[in-house]
């Protein structure tokens, strides 16, 4: 079996004439990677996501989870994979636990127990003082811990994050990363969206620049280890040098 997970195979989205959101996209996510795609508001980072995860069809191109496709076959695709959002959409009146008890039933897993609920928000860093409290009076890193929780649970080998450490604190932020990287180590291939150029060089292993829709650096990140990442991300998006592909498969 192919340990490639999630891949984009040429990928273009056109809204309309004038707006390509996604030009011509092309990488490959593998078992026991973390892949880093950063750019600027309107980059085409979420557009890639909302294909892999069939919200919208793409123009021409594919996006395959497991090497299924997502827009011809979106409900086997999207039984191996868990998404967490940037702001994490949950019931404000249901508690930690009962969040997440719905909320892996709906995706599948019927058999989940509020023992295997408790352990997972354990594991994301939630103190169980607050797994029987609403989420109505929770912080956004609080809320945040209970989506990767149910991530966890539905032990799908892929994982999707759209900028998921925007607005955290920095205890939150590093919390976040050692769990990010757990689940790495545990096989899963992750595919993370995010502005935050620090937190990618410290855990990806592979480091994407989008830039109006095109895919114009990608390169392992411990070939970057020595480079001057904030310059290369300016350089690259500002257009101070000409975008170039580097290191696609």
């Amino acid at each position: 079996m192919s340990d490639v997970k999630l891949e984009a195979i040429n990928l273009s989205k056109r809204y309309d004439e004038d707006t390509l959101a996604l030009d011509n996209v092309s990488f490959q996510v593998r078992t026991g990677e973390l892949f880093c795609m950063l750019g600027g508001n309107g980059a085409g980072k979420t557009t890639t996501i909302n294909i892999f995860l069939n919200f919208i069809e793409p123009t021409s191109g594919e996006a395959q989870i497991c090497g299924i496709s997502t827009h011809t076959d979106p409900l086997s695709a999207k039984a191996h994979v868990a998404y967490v959002a940037e702001n994490v959409m949950l019931y404000a009146n249901f508690t930690a636990v009962q969040n997440l008890e719905f909320f892996v039933r709906l995706g599948g897993r019927t058999d989940v127990t509020r023992g295997e609920c408790r352990e997972a928000l354990l594991r994301v860093g939630l103190h169980e003082a607050f797994h029987n409290k609403r989420l109505k009076d929770f912080s956004k890193g609080m809320r945040q811990k209970c989506g990767i929780a149910i991530a966890i649970l539905k032990n799908a080998s892929t994982i999707i994050l759209d900028e998921p450490t925007s607005g955290l604190d920095p205890q939150a932020g590093h919390e976040f990363s050692q769990l990010v990287r757990s689940l790495r180590d545990e096989g899963k291939a992750i595919l993370m969206s995010t502005h935050d150029i620090f937190r990618a060089r410290e855990i990806a292993d592979t480091i994407a620049i989008m830039n109006h829709g095109k895919l114009v650096m990608m390169q392992p990140a411990a070939e970057l280890a020595s480079a001057n990442l904030e310059q290369l991300y300016l350089e690259h998006i500002l257009g101070s040098q000409q975008p170039t592909l580097e290191g696609a498969a």
